[in-house]
């Protein structure tokens, strides 16, 4: 009864406001579509698919590519990229609800428009605008095409402003700088302030749940060079690990102009670049890290006027505007929602019921994402990739790197605020004082960094830079404050432990034996998870003959999550939410208690608990169900979400690029994709036809040369060619 008198309360209330305010009724009319056409021969470019359905992308400028990139993005996932769009114009509201209001009000609060068109002219080279400009007209092309698949006419046409902002609104976000706007959203009272060690699973934010799927980011890269290769060849692992589905899945592409632009790689949709690839002299991979890139500060307001907020002993105004946010109801019209947005000497604020707050992060008000990215792309040598780097336009991702003259290089990329040592920069700050406002950032030569070592090898799987390799050429942590939070010399993941086991016990490496670590699933001798094996092995006291067959179960397994092994799933299902718990710094759930509740599962489940870790660890893709092996935080990496019957995978492996250059320097690759091409048309061929490779572990060859990708052609054309008569 109080259920449904809340229930009516908060109807009235609603009626109330509609009442006040008004309402409209919502439209979504389609324009005109001839704009959306683009003129005939404005862009000369071909998209060949090879026999796996990806893209490869030829064409006589760079803007032809970019443009012929996002129409083969289109063609395969639309979906994906209108929601970006609908995300970036703050449409969420009007096409969610009050669910979608958060992600409007945060696109206000990070001032990203203000930013963008304040910058875009200024900012960005004649080069980069083109791009955005030809990749958006791509996109619309697509849609002018594709009317039906429209849900929301008003974020179109698409400009190359969208695509700039989409990056500035994002960028943030892979630093966790979400987790510190929420709770001072969400809470009456003042929240404790949480430094994210990474960004990972069960995460009740909303931003985290809307941009990552709510699920784990890492991933993986190591580079071998000619020291420690048998034939003089050098190697790199490029092995991103995303969420499976979403707006940061890997799309695989094949880029090629006239002009200079020659690169496979990795995009998410809305992204007119490679992010993560080779080319013909070099590569690069990007892994998660998390510095302290973000403070929140307690301002002190004029209490003779709250517009008004103290700084240096002066009385300053704040910049604010009122928005008003449309969102909508019944699932036919919209209300506008009024808000405050406030800015200051420090960044975006806010005012709670507990204080006033103001945030700075690093990169804030930088718009320069994409310009390094595409100067990352058409780099020749380690010098002219090293001046794109020192653009500075991405804000966090280590880098690892590799190229055609055996270099093979580190670095623990981030812009790192300089901060005074006299304040804790862990917690709240003085919001009155410039001793608390930073400006600069640690210069890009200072950064931590490993170039061609002694030891031949360089590896980052999300773990402290300082142990990146084996010898004396790891970076000095002394060397570095503690105020720019770098994960410190303990901070390290299996899947580092294991390289450095793997690498740094092999002198002489194989091509084949490259790939062999890359899938690896051990878990090491030294991880957290032979913590908890041993701990169990040795403490646990069974009650009953099925925990004693489970705690056997336990003592004899090595360690491994290959496809057949049958301890692998007590363990894992064990350890995987104890680990994870330490690893994100929260509290670690009852070992034993976990241990007990995961033998019920399984048992009420299966009716046994030695069950084969492939029958537990499954791909699903549509009519496909495939049992594979790896799991979390192993070099064959796969995190999974528990369906009722078992753990379906969700994130992990993902786009994985197995790169050489031989020691001539000529370079080839190997890719593969956990799913297929076509990341959303289940009646493709390429919808899952990878995911019988990615069960075995088994690589496929990138057509890099012209010549050779002609024997594999399926299908070729222009964009729009297809509807022509």
């Amino acid at each position: 009864m109080k259920k449904q008198v809340f229930l009516l309360f908060k109807l009235s209330v609603l009626f109330c406001f509609i009442l006040i305010t008004g309402c409209e009724e919502i439209k979504n009319t389609p324009p005109s579509l001839e704009p959306f056409i683009p003129p005939e021969g404005k862009y000369d470019v071909t998209i060949y698919r090879d026999e796996w359905g990806v893209p490869h992308i030829y064409g006589k400028r760079d803007i032809d590519v970019a443009y012929g990139l996002a129409y083969a993005q289109c063609e395969d996932d639309f979906k994906t990229v209108q929601e970006g769009q609908i995300l970036i114009r703050g449409k969420s509201g009007v096409m969610e609800g009050f669910k979608g209001f958060i992600y409007d009000y945060m696109l206000e609060f990070l001032n990203v428009w203000d930013i963008v068109n304040k910058q875009y002219e200024t900012d960005l080279s004649d080069e980069i605008k083109a791009i955005c400009d030809a990749y958006a007209e791509g996109v619309n092309h697509y849609a002018g095409l594709h009317p039906d698949e429209v849900t929301c006419w008003s974020v179109f046409p698409a400009s190359g402003k969208d695509i700039i902002a989409g990056f500035v609104l994002k960028a943030p976000l892979f630093f966790g700088l979400n987790r510190y706007i929420e709770p001072l959203f969400k809470s009456r009272e003042k929240p404790q302030i949480h430094r994210p060690k990474m960004l990972g699973k069960n995460d009740e934010n909303i931003i985290i749940q809307k941009i990552f799927e709510n699920l784990p980011l890492g991933s993986n890269t190591f580079a071998i060079s000619p020291k420690r290769t048998t034939d003089g060849s050098t190697f790199l692992d490029i092995n991103s690990h995303q969420p499976w589905t979403g707006p940061v899945a890997w799309y695989e592409a094949r880029l090629k102009s006239e002009e200079g632009w020659d690169i496979t790689g990795g995009v998410f949709p809305g992204a007119p670049v490679i992010l993560h690839g080779h080319n013909n002299y070099l590569g690069w991979a990007h892994t998660v890290n998390m510095p302290d890139l973000v403070d929140v500060y307690e301002l002190t307001i004029n209490p003779e006027n709250p517009a008004q907020y103290r700084l240096d002993g002066q009385w300053k105004n704040f910049e604010r505007k009122v928005v008003h946010i449309p969102v909508k109801i019944f699932d036919k019209y919209l209300i506008r929602i009024s808000r405050e947005i406030l800015f200051c000497d420090y960044g975006p604020a806010i005012r709670r019921p507990h204080g006033v707050y103001a945030l700075r992060y690093a990169g804030y008000k930088n718009i320069k994402q994409i310009e390094q990215w595409y100067r990352m792309n058409k780099a020749k040598n380690i010098h002219e990739f090293e001046q794109a780097l020192r653009i500075q336009g991405i804000p966090s991702f280590n880098i690892g790197y590799a190229d055609y003259e055996g270099n093979i290089w580190y670095i623990y990329n981030a812009l790192l605020p300089i901060r005074s040592e006299k304040y804790d920069w862990k917690g709240y700050l003085p919001g009155d004082t410039s001793e608390t406002l930073w400006t600069e950032y640690l210069p890009f030569e200072k950064l931590p960094q490993v170039k061609n070592p002694k030891s031949g090898f360089i590896q980052n799987c999300n773990s402290t830079p300082f142990q990146t390799t084996i010898g004396e050429d790891n970076p000095n942590p002394n060397k570095y404050s503690l105020t720019f939070g770098i994960e410190p010399p303990d901070h390290m993941t299996n899947r580092a432990l294991r390289l450095l086991e793997l690498l740094g016990s092999d002198e002489s490496i194989t091509e084949e034996e490259f790939y062999e670590y890359k899938f690896d699933w051990t878990y090491s001798k030294n991880s957290l998870a032979k913590k908890y094996v041993d701990k169990i092995s040795n403490e646990f006291n069974p009650e009953n003959e099925i925990e004693k067959q489970a705690l056997e179960l336990i003592k004899n397994w090595d360690g491994k999550a290959d496809p057949e092994n049958s301890s692998a799933a007590i363990a894992i299902l064990t350890l995987e939410p104890v680990v994870r718990a330490e690893i994100f710094d929260r509290p670690i759930p009852d070992l034993f208690k976990t241990f007990k509740e995961k033998i019920h599962l399984l048992q009420s489940t299966y009716g046994r608990i030695d069950i084969p870790w492939k029958e537990i660890n499954r791909l699903v893709r549509g009519k496909v169900n495939l049992g594979l092996g790896g799991g979390p935080d192993l070099l064959y990496c796969v995190y999974g979400e528990w369906t009722g019957k078992y753990l379906e995978g969700r994130a992990g492996d993902s786009y994985i690029l197995l790169v050489k250059w031989d020691k001539n320097g000529k370079v080839s690759s190997k890719a593969l994709h956990q799913f297929g091409s076509a990341t959303q048309n289940e009646n493709s061929p390429h919808y899952a036809d990878q995911s019988y490779l990615f069960v075995e572990q088994k690589m496929r060859d990138v057509h890099w040369e012209f010549e050779n990708l002609q024997k594999h052609v399926t299908k070729q054309y222009t964009p729009g060619q297809e509807y022509k008569k």
